[in-house]
């Protein structure tokens, strides 16, 4: 199963609807660094609804922390400052999908010091930046969970 990682997630129903996701899809999820809200604001906990339960939840200080965690996995990391989309990449069963703030993305050093292993999502129109965190997650869990099926 791949993991998803979130560094420095900064609304919460954006990490509650990621919650249920990995809820729903027995995904472990990670949260790594500081948050841009606590980990009991109600507007988390309403967005998992009731499923955080069902949640594996961990929580890691710094990504190295979450390297060390996840030492057999392969970090991919999703921006919008590459062309290589999501869909050209093979997924394996212990990647785990790393995805940056809202607002900033993941910093331009760990996309440079990994730049062979950064995806996107393509969108059509060059005016909208970015999707929505939960919405990215989804798109991109899916495609490693079918390709993952497929084998």
């Amino acid at each position: 199963m791949p993991h998803v990682a979130l560094y420095e997630p900064e609304i919460p129903p954006n990490t509650g609807n990621i919650a249920r996701l990995c809820a729903a899809t027995g995904t472990p999820l990670h949260i790594v660094g500081v948050t841009g809200f606590r980990m009991d604001d109600r507007t988390l906990k309403r967005a998992g609804l009731d499923y955080w339960d069902h949640v594996d939840l961990h929580r890691h200080i710094a990504l190295g922390d979450l390297h060390m965690a996840l030492s057999g996995s392969r970090f991919v990391y999703l921006t919008t400052k590459i062309e290589r989309p999501y869909t050209d990449w093979e997924f394996a069963e212990s990647d785990c999908l790393v995805f940056g703030p809202e607002t900033r993305g993941l910093p331009e050093q760990i996309l440079k010091d990994n730049a062979e292993r950064c995806l996107t999502i393509p969108m059509a129109k060059p005016a909208v930046r970015s999707l929505n965190l939960a919405t990215s997650v989804g798109i991109v869990l899916f495609e490693a969970l079918r390709q993952l099926r497929n084998r």
